[in-house]
């Protein structure tokens, strides 16, 4: 890399500070704790995030794109017995590492190392990304097993947003795949692994649909205006061109499946081009929400108008019974656009909303619970689809490459907001909650996630009391976890 190149790195808001990947995958155990880590936390806290093995021409790099690396610790018995962090073993990186790389799931999706999220289901641990990527299967180490099409019953890709049903444990997903046309899916996985229920669901053009939400009687779909658009990834003039004419094919007609069967084994042998995002902020296109019954189908949907915006995450969806009859509440982040500076992706502009959809009337009312720039939302999981009252998320600063600064958890039943702080350069990431018991109150536990330490160059896994959010224990990691997207409490046997 010259000279130019490596200081175009350091500089790119996603290549530098604890954004910047690190390099070495390490095993750690018996881990320092200050404080002391509650008894009945028996599992494994994992987190993913992009890490590219390597180094990506800064000009053209994007956060979103980088090679998937999984980090875990896990708590037993008041210890925390190991951490681990370990590249995720797509075609592509097993070659970089002169690995064998495990193969199959052919038909599940792109080959890519996932990067998006990690979730526990069917006793397996899963790392995830949307726009048809394949998912992989990981050990309890973290180890790759190698991509996997839920026991044959996968075909095309999946989200990085699933939802656990909390009754019946089953894994309900909203995904869809660039050669797909203008469909996205709607699928239902058993707990026994497999997929039981599939939906095709047409819409007027391919959006980009990073997260959806449930609710005990609907299915949620976010209709908003972030286009497919191949120029985007296209520097050279010259190949515009075929880029505007494959995403006007792309977009209007579903590649037939056995080429999107040979596209998808073809990524196999091919690394994924660090060319920018293939999506634009297409405002033209409009606002809308979906609302489907759990068991409908597409044309039992019913769409209500919002003001345009893009939604990267929920924080949950319920029922309820308003004074003029059914209505649907949605608590989320609002981004009022996204693509359209480059790489900043957090504005001063990011809010908490409420959109109550009122299914007699057919209005939606737009309302502002919190005005501080946040992201990455989270709910109690044993409340997903239900009426909540507490939420989580992480406070950042707004800019390019912009570093979070607090954990926030609103009480949206009172309209309050505590913020924890963790000192001066000390940066959080997501945070997740982990109930003391199966029948605890919703804010009887603990949340817990990594908080990095510039001054040390190094991270903590933080757990705070849900109740007074005071500190409860620290697990201290000897190397840096960078800022990724999510993760999860994965209990034993999980």
């Amino acid at each position: 890399m010259t000279t130019a190149a490596i200081q175009q790195e350091s500089e790119h808001p996603f290549l530098s500070g604890n954004f910047a990947p690190v390099h070495d995958e390490v095993t750690v155990t018996d881990l320092k704790v200050t404080g002391t880590i509650p008894g009945y936390l028996d599992g494994r806290y994992l987190r993913i995030g992009p890490n590219p093995l390597r180094a990506p021409d800064p000009r053209h790099y994007h956060w979103f794109l980088g090679d998937g690396m999984a980090h875990g610790i896990r708590l037993r018995d008041g210890a925390a017995t190991w951490y681990r962090n370990r590249w995720v073993r797509s075609s592509s990186v097993a070659r970089e590492l002169g690995e064998q790389w495990a193969g199959g799931a052919h038909s599940a999706g792109f080959d890519f190392a996932t990067n998006t999220n990690i979730i526990g289901h069917a006793g397996k641990t899963l790392a995830l990304t949307e726009a048809g990527v394949r998912p992989y299967e990981l050990t309890e180490e973290l180890d790759t097993v190698g991509p996997t099409d839920f026991c044959g019953t996968l075909f095309g890709g999946y989200t990085a947003h699933p939802k656990h049903d909390p009754k019946t444990g089953e894994l309900h997903a909203v995904s869809y795949n660039p050669l797909r046309g203008n469909l996205m899916s709607y699928t239902v996985t058993g707990v026994d692994g497999r997929v039981r229920r599939a939906v095709d669901i047409p819409l007027p053009a391919q959006t980009m649909m990073h997260d959806f939400t449930l609710t005990e009687k609907y299915v949620v779909i976010y209709d908003l205006p972030v286009i497919l658009d191949l120029t985007t990834a296209v520097k050279h003039a010259p190949a515009r061109a075929v880029a505007r004419l494959l995403t006007r094919l792309a977009t209007r007609h579903a590649t037939p499946d056995f080429v999107l069967r040979a596209a998808m084994r073809g990524s196999e042998r091919s690394t994924l081009p660090s060319t920018g995002m293939p999506y634009r902020w297409t405002p033209e296109h409009g606002a809308r929400v979906g609302v489907m019954p759990r068991e409908g189908s597409a044309a039992d949907i019913r769409w209500f108008e919002v003001e345009p915006c893009y939604v990267f995450h929920a924080l949950n969806g319920y029922d309820h019974t308003g004074p003029d009859g059914e209505q649907i509440v949605l608590d989320v982040v609002r981004h009022p656009s996204v693509f359209t500076t480059g790489d900043q992706l957090f504005t001063d502009s990011i809010t908490l909303d409420r959109w109550t959809i009122d299914l007699g009337t057919g209005r939606v009312r737009e309302q502002r619970l919190h005005d501080q720039a946040q992201e990455f939302p989270r709910v109690d999981e044993r409340l997903v689809g239900r009426e909540h009252r507490y939420g989580y998320t992480v406070g950042f600063a707004a800019g390019p490459g912009a570093s979070p600064g607090g954990i926030l958890r609103h009480d949206l039943r009172e309209g309050s907001a505590d913020r924890v702080d963790f000192g001066p350069g000390r940066e959080p990431g997501e945070f997740v909650f982990v109930p003391s018991a199966p029948d605890a109150g919703e804010n009887d536990g603990v949340v817990m996630g990594f908080v990095y330490d510039q001054a040390e160059n190094r991270s903590d896994l933080v757990l705070l009391d849900g109740q007074t959010l005071a500190p409860v224990a620290t697990v201290h990691i000897p190397v840096r976890v960078p800022h990724g997207f999510h993760g999860n409490w994965v209990p034993s046997g999980g």
